[in-house]
């Protein structure tokens, strides 16, 4: 069978779940839209999977909505309904070895990257206007870049997960997916809240280090997109780079996460006898052999590494690839799906550790497939970031 023909017309970005009334507000600033919810979100009505059967058979109709989806029907917005996610939010491919694998609307014959698949899969293939997903390691960065959408990894703790499925505390964050800029903007509008800390009009940082990590034909397909950013904030000023190391930063998140994610979800795995994919299964048993020394090390790294990077950002924003290359094939071995992982994450986990908020921006591709490039600021600038990166999708469409 031809990888073209894997997938045919339907796109798999939602759970098959019988449909329930979920009542929206009639008015309000997102009426009109419609969304997808990542399956680790509540909603009354629905169950949770956390995109593992035995946690859907575990978890019943629930009764109540968590608070950060509420407040997008609330204002207006209707759900269509519970978007796919890779088991326990635990990988970066989009593959799920139990429900399948959502289809990359922009890109087919590849992956549409995790572990928020579902819901880039439901914005790319036209099914809603815009997805709720969550990014602990890159799940909303990864799956936006391959996706050609714009996506919002917030600063830490800024929009709630409240009655979202846990992975790592200190990481996880509720993130979301569009393509068109100014729906990512009146939804981050609804979602945000105004900032706390301005940010200010001047020319944007690129980091040389950061560049250099990427192949030669990546560096190249995003120099139109960088050009464009360019005229958009008048100017970017290459700096000198001091950054701690980012293979130590890889580290401390690898520690940091795999301990907290055995931590979150290690009893209720042992308990019930989950049955994972293979590649959640490994990262699982990764994390519970993590130990107290390894990980008081890499906390105490990730402090240096944040306050080295917020010396370094202050109040100006910085320009970043989001991950290295464009999606993986459907057809691509595991070893190049994990090779892609391990160097997504230098660049993904300096939002990580920092608990800075990131924006992927749909503005180069490569092969025929999308490649995003980022913006980071400062914590409590996330509105700002996300206006500035609507600011310059409108002026490319434009």
């Amino acid at each position: 069978m031809n990888i073209e023909d894997v997938q045919g017309d339907e796109p798999f970005a939602l759970m098959p779940y019988p449909p329930a009334s979920v009542a929206h507000a009639e008015q309000g600033p997102l009426a009109g839209l419609s969304f997808a919810v990542k399956d680790l979100f509540d909603v009354a009505g629905y169950p949770t999977s956390g995109g593992n059967p035995t946690l859907l058979a575990m978890s019943g109709i629930k009764r109540t909505t968590a608070p950060t989806v509420q407040r997008l029907l609330d204002s207006g917005a209707r759900m269509i309904g519970k978007a796919q996610t890779n088991e326990m939010a635990f990988s970066m491919s989009g593959k799920n070895a139990h429900f399948g694998t959502p289809r990359n609307g922009a890109a087919p014959q590849r992956i549409p990257g995790g572990s928020s698949s579902g819901s880039a899969s439901a914005v790319s293939n036209g099914l809603c206007d815009f997805a709720l997903g969550t990014d602990t390691g890159g799940s909303v960065r990864t799956p936006a870049s391959y996706c050609g959408l714009y996506g919002l990894r917030p600063s830490h703790g800024r929009i709630s997960l409240e009655g979202c499925q846990p992975l790592c505390a200190s990481m996880d964050t509720c993130g979301f997916f569009a393509r068109d800029p100014e729906v990512f903007q009146r939804v981050a509008e609804c979602l945000l809240g105004e900032d706390s800390a301005p940010l200010i009009e001047a020319p944007a940082l690129s980091s040389a280090v950061l560049m250099e990590m990427l192949p030669a034909a990546s560096r190249a397909a995003l120099a139109p997109a960088l050009a464009r950013i360019e005229r958009a904030c008048s100017g970017i000023e290459a700096f000198s780079d001091q950054w701690p190391s980012l293979e130590e930063a890889y580290w401390a998140f690898r520690y940091i996460q795999g301990r907290e994610a055995w931590q979150a979800q290690g009893e209720t795995i042992l308990r019930h006898g989950l049955v994972l994919g293979p590649d959640v299964s490994a990262r699982f048993s990764w994390g519970r052999q993590v130990s107290d020394e390894q990980l008081a090390e890499a906390i105490a790294f990730r402090a240096r590494f944040r306050d080295a990077v917020d010396a370094m950002l202050g109040d100006r924003v910085l320009v970043l690839p989001t991950v290295a290359d464009i999606a993986p094939r459907l057809d691509a071995k595991d070893e190049e799906i994990e090779a892609a992982r391990t160097i997504a994450h230098h660049l993904l986990g300096i939002a990580v550790l920092c608990g800075l908020p990131q924006v992927n921006l749909p503005l180069a591709e490569k092969d025929g497939a999308p490649l995003g490039i980022s913006l980071l600021a400062g914590r409590g600038r996330d509105l700002a970031l996300v206006r500035l990166a609507a600011r310059i999708g409108a002026s490319v469409e434009g």
